[in-house]
């Protein structure tokens, strides 16, 4: 009887390390499929969405808020990082009415703090052979309370550029068709002018993502969109309310709640009620940003920096003259606006907005995960 006893023992020990080793191979299998799955994403940005797509979403948000909540920036200093120009381009300094007359938005600086040199400045960062500038570029501190804080902003002159919005293999969704890849399309090179980033990940972007060639997840009423045109030109606005579906449009990208309404800040940026801004602490944390948006003469305008909270952010944006804006993504690995130069025989030399972005000049011209926005000249 009692070996019977240690037999038994011996068998349901076996048929639990079984199970173990069964319920391991599973989550093993799909950890080393996201690890080899096609497109650009570092082990790991791989590893985060892994961990996010399988139940552990609110883990990660707990250790990024720690995270970033606790690098808080230097209240004094120099500046982080700032936009180069290039020693031929042009440049419209101050006063404002010079910027203005030009049709560039006068940029305004941090009230009763010194200016310093280079600061709100518009330079030529891209121009065409002829000669006409495509981007312009110029930062601002944002920030009172942390000096050292910068943003860069480019913009991008109305009637100048074509806007297109290009899918990842993993985001809208994953496996998605796309006749024309998940990079800059080739046939497209000869003519970029700018690489950037796209919104957040669709399951946290409370919104939509559509084209003429794929309705992949269905538009949401009330979200901030990009709205592109047939003319490649694009509106910023909050959906079926300042900007809907017509015959024009190719393309439309949502993300979050508006930032920038009408010229005016939106009010709780610092209290992200109902999670409008993304998870409830994420507001708060010191960390890469980007955002999109138009001003009063239709340019479009990409603003990013580095320790931006959700409130500096929107306040870099309207100092950059964005009347209609909204966020883009947050996060070191992801932040990214590559000024691109076409060669010869189809090569492409990119360089980063700020030379303190993380991802590299030549992301968005191999195949990658993110869906992301690309610029070409009329």
């Amino acid at each position: 009887m009692k070996v019977t006893r240690k037999r038994r023992r011996r068998i349901r020990k076996r048929w639990i390390a079984l199970a173990i080793c069964l319920l391991m191979v599973v989550p093993t299998v799909s950890y080393v499929r996201a690890l080899l799955y096609p497109g650009s994403a570092s082990f790991s940005v791989r590893t985060v969405e892994w961990f996010r797509d399988h139940g552990g979403g609110g883990i990660v948000d707990a250790i990024e808020t720690w995270k970033y909540t606790h690098q808080q920036p230097p209240a004094t200093g120099a500046p982080i990082d700032v936009t180069t120009p290039t020693s031929t381009a042009p440049t419209i300094g101050r006063p404002g009415a010079r910027a203005a007359s030009t049709g560039l938005p006068v940029v305004q600086l941090l009230p009763g703090v010194k200016r310093l040199e280079g600061e709100g400045t518009w330079s030529v960062a891209r121009q065409s052979r002829t000669g006409v500038p495509l981007i312009w570029t110029s930062w601002v501190r944002a920030d009172p309370g942390h000096l050292p804080v910068t943003a860069a902003a480019a913009l991008m002159p109305r009637n100048t550029y074509h806007l297109h919005l290009m899918p990842g293999t993993r985001e809208p969704l994953v496996g998605m068709r796309s006749k024309n890849g998940y990079s800059v399309p080739q046939a497209d090179r000869s003519a970029l002018v700018a690489t950037f980033n796209a919104g957040f990940k669709m399951n946290d972007s409370h919104g939509g993502w559509w084209t003429t060639e794929s309705a992949a997840i269905p538009l949401v009423d009330g979200r901030a969109s990009v709205v592109i045109s047939r003319d490649g030109s694009a509106r910023i606005g909050t959906w079926n309310r300042t900007v809907r579906m017509t015959k024009d449009v190719v393309a439309v990208r949502q993300n979050l709640d508006p930032l920038i309404v009408d010229g005016r800040i939106a009010d709780n940026l610092t209290v992200n009620a109902n999670g409008r801004w993304g998870t409830l602490r994420s507001q708060l944390q010191y960390t890469w940003r980007s955002g999109l948006g138009t001003d009063a003469h239709g340019n479009l305008i990409y603003v990013a920096g580095n320790k931006l909270t959700l409130a500096t952010l929107a306040s870099a944006m309207h100092q950059a003259g964005i009347v209609q804006g909204l966020e883009l993504d947050i996060h070191p690995a992801i932040v990214s606006f590559n000024i691109d130069r076409p060669g010869a025989n189809g090569a492409v030399t990119g360089q980063r907005l700020l030379q303190s972005m993380v991802p590299p000049a030549n992301r968005y011209l191999v195949d990658d995960q993110r869906d992301f926005f690309y610029v070409t000249a009329k």
